[in-house]
């Protein structure tokens, strides 16, 4: 399994919430959460044969921003 961090602009618990479908959605996404409390709001992403593009897209989707830190 891999993890990456992607910084973004996932601010609370709403947008959290908004983001979980789109993020439950990517096959190969094993487990995700969001540092809401980080200055660079970190999502750490752990997954198996997934391109880092689809975890940002699907954070897109959503209405957010995602870049790989």
């Amino acid at each position: 399994m891999k993890t990456l961090k992607f910084k973004t602009n996932i601010k609370c618990g709403g947008c959290v919430a908004q983001v979980t479908p789109h993020l439950n959605n990517v096959d190969g996404v094993r487990q995700w959460q969001v540092d809401t409390a980080s200055p660079d709001k970190v999502l750490t992403v752990e997954f198996e044969d997934v391109e880092p593009r689809r975890i940002v897209e699907a954070v897109q989707t959503a209405g957010f921003k995602a870049e790989k830190l």
